[in-house]
């Protein structure tokens, strides 16, 4: 492991000590498997309380596998799901979406990856056509890949667009916890009760070894997901030791101290890079994102050093990424070697 500050992604992060200290409480004696024993049925209680009563979590091992299949319980081959031209889904998947789904993706260009009623309203125009896939779903991402955040009320008019018309929304929420920190709100705000009918909730990113949840809001959407989930490999035997980290996770509000640090971390990174020369920081920071545009030869001469991505080669635009265990140390030591490198003579 690198000792080195890494802001390549809040994937990169270890596990929170909470977190690690429920999965060796877990770890005493046996338990029942596949999701019978008593954590894991107190974690699914657990998301009643936090999302609401209609809320039935289901555990899954990956974000990819959450997604792919919730969309699966929502779909059927001759379907479509819309979703943002930059969404997780649609670029960072490796096409298992459709290759699982056998439905297509159709990819909405946005100027800040969120979508909005208006953008979606052209991809309508060929419902009840058989010669075109059957928009079925729409899918956002919570924050989004650019780390903007939707509203509660943005959240809620997507939502009352697609049941007007008959479709679906699915939340991506493998940063939800950031979303709603970011917003000062609750975690039911910004689903169910904004009506969202199927959430993919991240953990890894927020504190967790492993482990994802799919979380329905419409009894029928559940109802098969046993089997799905089956199929599609993600029925983990151990089930207690997922459960037991969302549990940590949820209980105390664990998620928002995470994800208010990773935020705070990523506000004070954009301070200190705005107004440096030879850096732009190209918007202000609502989640846990930077993206900041410096010479080609600075990103260079910088991921020698440090771990991070460049999110746009052509505008030469690098994403740096916090997480709940980046320190301001390590926030100042790094915007102090970017800004180091910006002057050094090309």
């Amino acid at each position: 492991m690198s000792a080195a500050p890494c802001f390549a992604s809040d994937n990169y992060a270890g596990v929170h000590p909470r977190v690690m200290a429920a999965l060796a409480a877990a770890n005493c004696g046996p338990a029942k498997a596949y999701g019978a024993d008593e954590l894991t049925l107190a974690a699914r209680a657990c998301f009643k309380e936090v999302l609401g009563a209609e809320a039935e979590a289901f555990f899954v091992f990956l974000g990819t596998a959450a997604n792919v299949l919730a969309l699966m319980a929502m779909t059927r081959p001759h379907h479509a799901v819309l979703c943002a031209a930059s969404a997780h889904i649609n670029v960072d998947e490796c096409g298992a979406p459709e290759r699982h789904l056998g439905a297509k993706l159709l990819a909405v260009n946005t100027p800040d990856g969120k979508l909005t009623p208006a953008l979606l309203q052209p991809f309508l125009l060929h419902l009840g056509n058989e010669h075109h896939n059957q928009p079925s779903v729409v899918s956002i991402t919570q924050a989004t890949e650019l780390g903007t955040v939707y509203t509660p009320d943005e959240v809620r008019a997507l939502a009352d667009f697609a049941h007007h018309n008959g479709l679906l929304l699915h939340m991506d929420g493998s940063r939800l916890g950031n979303a709603a920190a970011a917003l000062g709100c609750s975690l039911r705000a910004l689903t169910a009760a904004a009506g969202v009918d199927a959430l993919s909730f991240g953990g890894t990113k927020n504190g967790l070894m492993f482990g994802e949840a799919v979380v329905f809001f419409r009894p029928e959407l559940a109802r098969d997901f046993p089997y799905i989930r089956k199929q599609g490999m993600q029925l983990c035997s151990k089930m207690r030791f997922i459960a037991a980290q969302f549990l940590a996770l949820l209980e105390g509000e664990l998620w928002r101290e995470n994800a208010a640090q990773a935020n705070a971390m990523a506000r004070l990174l954009a301070g200190e890079l705005s107004g440096a020369f030879g850096v732009a920081v190209t918007q202000v920071p609502q989640t846990n994102a930077v993206f900041a545009a410096l010479a080609p030869q600075t990103l260079e001469a910088l991921q020698q050093r440090f771990d991070f991505y460049i999110w746009d080669h052509a505008a030469s635009v690098a994403r740096f990424m916090t997480s709940f265990a980046t320190t301001e140390a390590e926030v100042l030591a790094f915007a102090q070697a970017v800004r180091q490198a910006a002057l050094a003579p090309g």
